[in-house]
């Protein structure tokens, strides 16, 4: 598996990798603990360096949110078919699942207030809302037409 670095943090974190014959699974697991099953599809780290990043930053998430948030990183054979399945379109993500319904997503590196903020909007958001991307692909300081 190419994702060695993060895998190895994630799972030191308790967290598991989950394909397609174990994800429903895990989701069914994370309903009946009562909690929102977020699963990160990475990508290719060598083509999406930041998701590293989000490899590092999801296990913190977990730790803030207390129990309310349960994860798992996608194994990378099956990233294309879960991908369809939970609409991702952009790697890295991270897709918030409860009772069979995806909640949201949240695409690329953030800043913490940024993923505070939308997980607890997506966490606490009514039921049978349509899902929907949570960040923008393109970020601000590009459409603005500052350059970092």
């Amino acid at each position: 598996m190419e994702f060695q670095v993060g895998k190895h943090d994630l799972t030191r974190h308790g967290l598991n990798e989950v394909d397609a014959a174990t994800v429903d699974h895990f989701l069914g697991a994370a309903d009946e603990a009562g909690a929102i099953a977020v699963l990160l599809s990475a990508g290719d780290p060598n083509r999406f360096p930041e998701a590293t990043d989000v490899a590092v930053v999801l296990p913190e998430l977990i730790a803030a949110f207390g129990g309310r948030l349960r994860g798992a990183v996608i194994a990378r054979g099956d990233e294309s078919a879960l991908g369809q399945r939970f609409g991702v379109r952009v790697q890295p993500t991270l897709i918030f699942v409860a009772k069979g319904e995806t909640l949201g997503l949240i695409a690329k590196i953030q800043d913490w207030s940024v993923y505070v903020d939308r997980i607890t909007k997506l966490i606490d958001r009514p039921r049978g809302q349509s899902a929907a991307v949570a960040v923008t692909i393109v970020p601000q300081h590009r459409t603005q037409g500052v350059e970092l």
